[in-house]
């Protein structure tokens, strides 16, 4: 006798049917409850990485303007319709010169990122916070919506405003980007910038004294005023020479004529005479 349960083949009969052939996967069953979230995967991913990477990049300002990059500060385009998900966020700028210096959970205002210790040893600052209201999508027709970095300078060595947006050290290059933070955690960013190269002052002694247009103007311009001035003071001396020799003996002296006496004379005759008789 067997036990009740016991499957075992007897002589002459086939062996019993089960239910499936072959065993399920482990994981068959717990995929159907994730079917109705698949659409929601791509928000979802980024968020178990905490930072969401937006596909847009701060570039120089594109506007007509002068001095988009000068000695120590250059012209962005603001933030426009980028962030807009992050209604409750403040966008910071993040300026570097070693990008993957940067770690974006050091906190604005701290000493890992104040403006008073850059380029060393921090290699990259936050500055320039707004909130998103002072981004508004779209841009008002006719507003110049940019941002002047390295503008401030009665800030660059006061260590109470580790976020100023003080003039820049040097050439570059630097790279850039805005980070949005809820409070003090990081929500999303954008990627880094091209890298952008200030204007560096030639050496005086790499300049040619004759070359350009300008410079080989302002020698002809020197030549001619030299040469009047020669011709009007050689006309000067020549004046002083004639005035200085009319004015010396010679012919030409000047003297004072004899004054002419006159003498007068009576006729005695004729007051001698008597008076005529008729």
């Amino acid at each position: 006798m067997w036990a009740a349960g016991d499957h075992r083949r007897l002589p002459g009969r086939a062996e019993p049917r089960q239910p499936h052939s072959r065993p399920r996967h482990p994981g068959a069953r717990t995929m159907l409850p994730l079917l109705p979230l698949l659409p929601l995967l791509p928000l979802l991913l980024p968020a178990a990485h905490g930072i969401v990477r937006l596909d847009s990049r701060p570039v120089l300002t594109r506007e007509p303007l002068e001095g988009v990059t000068t000695g120590s500060t250059f012209v962005l385009e603001q933030p426009r319709c980028i962030f807009g998900e992050f209604s409750n966020s403040v966008i910071w700028l993040v300026v570097a010169l070693d990008k993957d210096a940067f770690n974006s959970s050091a906190g604005p205002g701290t000493p890992e990122t104040a403006f008073q210790s850059f380029p060393d040893p921090v290699r990259a600052y936050m500055t320039l916070n707004a909130t998103l209201s002072s981004y508004p999508c779209p841009k008002p027709p006719g507003d110049i919506t940019v941002l002047r970095v390295g503008s401030e300078t009665s800030c660059a060595q006061d260590p109470t405003r580790p976020t100023c947006n003080g003039p820049l050290p040097g050439p570059g290059p630097y790279w850039v980007k805005f980070l949005a933070l809820e409070g003090s955690v990081p929500v999303a960013d954008t990627d880094w910038s091209a890298p952008i190269m200030l204007r560096a002052a030639k050496p005086a002694s790499s300049i040619p004294a004759t070359s350009g247009g300008h410079s080989a103007g302002l020698i002809a311009i020197a030549t001619i005023l030299s040469i009047l001035f020669a011709i009007l003071l050689a006309g000067l001396v020549a004046m002083l020479v004639f005035w200085g020799s009319e004015s010396c003996g010679g012919s030409g002296a000047f003297s004072k004529p004899e004054s002419v006496m006159v003498q007068r004379y009576n006729t005695h005759h004729v007051y001698d005479q008597p008076a005529a008789r008729l």
